[in-house]
């Protein structure tokens, strides 16, 4: 997404916890990096000073929840809502007010995920904050419409190359297709530029399962037993 939007003529502020590799594509695309931790509220009350500069807020940070809820603690269960859901509220809300205080246009472009339309095992805090997410970016969208502060949520499914499947060597069945990075960073561009208010990133079949499954949760559970859902989600929380 910051290449892409640099290629594009963005001038970027980019914000992450890992130093190394955001410095390394803060020099690669021009940008400016900033090291904050979503869950420190220090740290977001640090990156709410700064957007009254943006025209634009990607909000893109997420965590997960995985593994057996006997064993979850509640630090564990802060974490995810602090960085899922709190933080880009706060971020939003923060952006809201700073623009429109002055008369100033923006867009908001919330990260969320397939993982908001339909529930999967051991998955629980990541499906709720991002049931959350895609509600609260919706409800926003009409709020911000008399400001002139478009707001769009995009919905990844399963990406290849980078992030947590990516990362270990997970292989999808044969039957699950999958997006790339690069079709991300080509729907926040789309999204900045046209402001629709949902975008989907991933295959059609998968979107429909996902839109059947919040439709009829039932449904979608015996789906997910026949396809072994939980067993594909056991092995990446294992590693």
């Amino acid at each position: 997404m910051a290449r892409e939007l640099s290629r594009a003529g963005a001038k970027l502020i980019l914000t992450a916890r890992r130093a190394e590799i955001l410095d390394s594509l803060a020099e690669e695309t021009g940008g400016e990096a900033v090291r904050a931790d979503l869950s420190d509220r220090a740290d977001l009350d640090r990156l709410c000073e700064r957007l009254g500069e943006v025209d634009v807020l990607v909000a893109n940070a997420g965590v997960g929840d995985g593994g057996d809820i006997m064993d979850m603690q509640v630090a564990q269960i802060d974490e995810v809502i602090d960085v899922n859901l709190r933080a880009p509220i706060v971020m939003a809300t923060c952006f809201a007010q700073s623009h429109s205080e002055v008369g100033r246009t923006g867009q908001i472009v919330m990260i969320g995920s397939l993982s908001g339309i339909v529930a999967i095992p051991n998955s629980r805090l990541y499906n709720a904050t991002k049931f959350g997410l895609r509600g609260y970016s919706h409800a926003l969208r009409l709020d911000l419409e008399e400001h002139n502060i478009g707001v769009t949520y995009v919905a990844p499914g399963f990406i290849r190359d980078v992030g947590i499947y990516a990362d270990m060597g997970m292989e999808m069945p044969p039957f699950v297709r999958t997006k790339s990075a690069a079709d991300v960073a080509d729907a926040v561009v789309k999204a900045i530029e046209k402001n629709p208010a949902e975008i989907f990133v991933s295959p059609a079949e998968l979107r429909a399962s996902a839109t059947l499954g919040g439709i009829s949760p039932r449904l979608s559970a015996v789906f997910q037993r026949r396809m072994g859902t939980r067993e594909m989600v056991e092995r990446r929380d294992q590693g």
